[in-house]
């Protein structure tokens, strides 16, 4: 499985098919160059680039966007493509395995509506990863990659530590790292790097895994 991360929380897993998971507003449009299959975790902007998704589905109409149902009439004409996923749903997209869990973003305030959210466990048959959007469910099965939010309105550095030592993955990377700067990233990494008892990396956009 190659594996490159874009900007924040944008994934893109190749294996035979080419599958990309939340491509934001922040994330790079090359993310979505021949895509086969899109999962979305939830709707908010920094995971979701309507606009670029839609001409994603324009170019190649036998593309599929994967997604809770209460995101798909966020989609507008990009919706044409879409299909309906629920926690604990097993499917095959651009020819991975996956299976969908959580249900519910992160409380980020008692004053902010709650989102669905899906985290997605996704393998191409020899290796698995797990993004979990904006979520720190567990899978509650091996992982081998975790991608661990690393800065949110909705975390914490001491809830993604947790996350990483919860699952004990082969290997960590930080994800929804697009808001800090430099400083913020170093101070952060340095707990990941020091306490998850994984290897933990934050990588730049562009870098294949």
């Amino acid at each position: 499985m190659r594996v490159t991360k874009f900007t924040h929380s944008c994934l893109r897993l190749e294996s035979g098919g080419v599958l990309v998971v939340d491509p934001g507003e922040f994330s790079e449009a090359s993310a979505l160059a021949g895509a086969d299959a899109v999962l979305i975790t939830h709707e908010h902007f920094d995971h979701l680039d309507v606009a670029a998704v839609t001409t994603a589905v324009d170019r190649n109409p036998a593309l599929r966007i994967y997604a809770h149902e209460a995101v798909l009439p966020v989609l507008g004409d990009a919706a044409r493509a879409a299909v309906a996923v629920a926690v604990g749903d097993d499917f095959e997209a651009a020819g991975f395995q996956i299976r969908a869990y959580g249900g519910q973003h992160a409380i980020i305030h008692p004053y902010v509506p709650v989102f669905a959210n899906l985290g997605y466990l996704i393998s191409d048959g020899a290796e698995n990863l797990y993004h979990p959007g904006d979520s720190f469910v567990a899978p509650g099965e091996p992982v081998e990659t975790l991608f661990v939010p690393m800065n949110a309105p909705w975390a914490t550095i001491a809830e993604s530590l947790e996350f990483v030592r919860g699952i004990e993955p082969g290997r960590a990377f930080a994800l929804h790292d697009g808001l800090l700067n430099e400083r913020g990233a170093a101070v952060y990494g340095k707990h990941l790097e020091s306490f998850a008892e994984t290897s933990f990396r934050q990588v730049a956009p562009g870098s294949v895994l």
